[in-house]
């Protein structure tokens, strides 16, 4: 079993900035993959970015740029950096964590509300 705990949220400006942290507990090992997505109301939940435990990056291309994903592996914890936010990024965000032998695990989302 894998836990993930998002923590950073919140309300900010456009043009702000703000930092996701997801850490993970359990079962943490070898090869695997965690990301950070994102589902805004009405829409569907989409990639943002992930980062493998090699580690190898992946963004979406309306985050490119902006958004920086990172880990810790000892403290077995994901990063997002999200600069020059815009009122399009407001969602809640979740992580997750997916091994290679297919465990697949979510945490319960960070809501991020960009507004003046």
């Amino acid at each position: 079993q894998v836990q993930l705990v998002e923590s950073g949220g919140g309300l900010v400006q456009p043009g702000g900035s703000l930092r996701l942290s997801c850490a993970a507990s359990g079962s943490i090992f070898g090869i695997n993959l965690m990301g950070w997505y994102r589902q805004a109301p009405g829409k569907q939940r989409e990639l943002v970015a992930s980062i493998s435990s090699g580690p190898s990056t992946k963004y979406a291309d309306s985050v490119k740029g902006r958004f920086t994903i990172s880990r810790d592996n000892v403290k077995n914890t994901v990063y997002l950096q999200m600069n020059s936010l815009k009122p399009e990024d407001t969602a809640v965000y979740y992580c997750r964590y997916v091994h290679l032998s297919g465990m697949d695990y979510w945490g319960k989302g960070t809501l991020v509300t960009v507004s003046s």
